[in-house]
Order: C-alpha cells, then structure tokens, then sequence
C-alpha cells in the first residue's frame, strides 16, 4: 500500500474527513522511511485528486464529498451556511488548543450543536454555561463571547472573537467592557479583515484596549493546532 493510500484509508476510517493533525495522529507512519511523515501527509492532501480542502486544516474524501457536507450542514457557495460552518470550525480549533494547553474552555450554549471534527462543541467544550467569575453585567456581556479560555482558579485567561463576516466593531465592544480581567482579547478572521481590524481598533473609544487586542488571522490559528504534540489524543 502506497502512503497515499494509507492516507485515504485512514480518513475513510475516520468518516471521511479530518484535520490535519488528527490525520497525523492516526495514520501508521511505521512503515514510512522518511523522518518527517507529518510532510509527507501535507504533500499527498494537497496533491491528491482523491481529497479536497473543507477548510485550512481540514481534509475530505472525493468520494464522500456529498455525504461529509451534508453530515457538516455546508453548502458550498451558500453564504449563511459557510459562516456558521467556518465560525464552528475555528471555535473548535480553539478549544481544542486550550484544553491541550490545560485551560477550561467555554462556547456559548447558542453555539453548542455546531459540529467540529465528528462532535458538536457541546461534547468537545468544557462547559456551555460561563463560569461566575464576576457581576451579573459582565457575565451577561462575556456569555457572547465565543470562546473563553479559564485558567485553574476558573478566571478568564483569553476571550476569542471570531469574525468571519460581522462587524469586528461588535467585538471590540466586548473586549472594552471586559478589560478590567488580565485576560488576552483576540479576534480570529481571514487575514484580509486585518486592515479593517486596525482601522476600527485605532478610534479613541478603544484606546485603553488598543495595546491588549491581537489579531490572529485562520491560517496562524490552523498552524497551532497542528503545531499540538500528535502523540496527545486525549482530545479525543
């Protein structure tokens, strides 16, 4: 069997579809004399005619094309679907990043049934319901908030915004309010939006956050995802 078999049969063993990492995590690289495995397996995803891109980090099968979409709720080209597919797709991308960095994570409960790599961020997340970590109004505020990252004293360590076509004002708005915690405040989206992040990060209204809001676009969240040890698997 030929590495790029071993690949397909590993993601037809795994529904279909998976991210890059899980990929590395599962494929049997035993027999594979190459040092570097996990570049051979980028080689064959994004050479083979047997398997296109979902999204940055996410593969699937030719042949299971219609079924994989249909079991993620995309509809290539429909606009609603693909923000809420691609919102869902990075809350878990962080989430997963958190929990291996041992942080309690949250999504917000109007966000639970989104699927992310075979599981909706209900069974993935720590908790849909926010911790009491402060006052009615500001809980009321951070509940919005897409993903939340806790530390061991169950205090907010980093808020994530993703912003895939809403206004990143919004956000912002959040993070202005919640700026008393030592927390980070980041706001994921294709690097194409970073112009317009700065533009409406840089206003005086938002000058005491302005020093404190990162901007990480998909692909850097995706390479730190990746960049997780693939001998963890306890995320799954």
């Amino acid at each position: 069997m030929t590495q790029e078999q071993q690949v397909i049969e590993t993601m037809r063993e795994l529904g279909g579809y998976a991210t890059f990492r899980r990929l590395n995590a599962t494929v049997d690289f035993s027999t594979w004399k190459t040092k570097t495995p996990e570049a051979s397996v980028r080689r064959i995803v994004q050479n083979s005619n047997k398997i296109f891109r979902i999204q940055p980090g996410l593969w699937a099968l030719e042949e299971c094309r219609e079924e994989v979409l249909k079991q993620l709720e995309l509809k290539i080209g429909d606009t609603e679907s693909e923000e809420k597919f691609t919102h869902g797709y990075y809350q878990g991308l962080l989430v997963e990043i958190g929990k291996f960095n041992h942080k309690t994570t949250y999504v917000p409960a109007q966000d639970k049934n989104r699927i992310f790599d075979h599981k909706k961020l209900s069974e993935l997340t720590d908790t849909t319901e926010i911790p009491e970590f402060t006052y009615d109004k500001l809980l009321k505020r951070a509940r919005t908030v897409d993903v939340i990252w806790f530390n061991e004293r169950m205090m907010p360590s980093a808020f994530y915004e993703v912003e895939h076509t809403t206004d990143i004002k919004n956000s912002l708005s959040k993070f202005y309010e919640l700026q008393d915690f030592q927390a980070g405040f980041y706001i994921v989206a294709n690097i194409i939006r970073k112009k317009e992040f700065e533009d409406k990060l840089h206003v005086s209204i938002f000058s005491s956050i302005e020093n404190r809001v990162k901007f990480l676009d998909y692909n850097k969240v995706v390479k730190m995802h990746e960049g997780l040890s693939i001998v963890n698997t306890s995320l799954w």
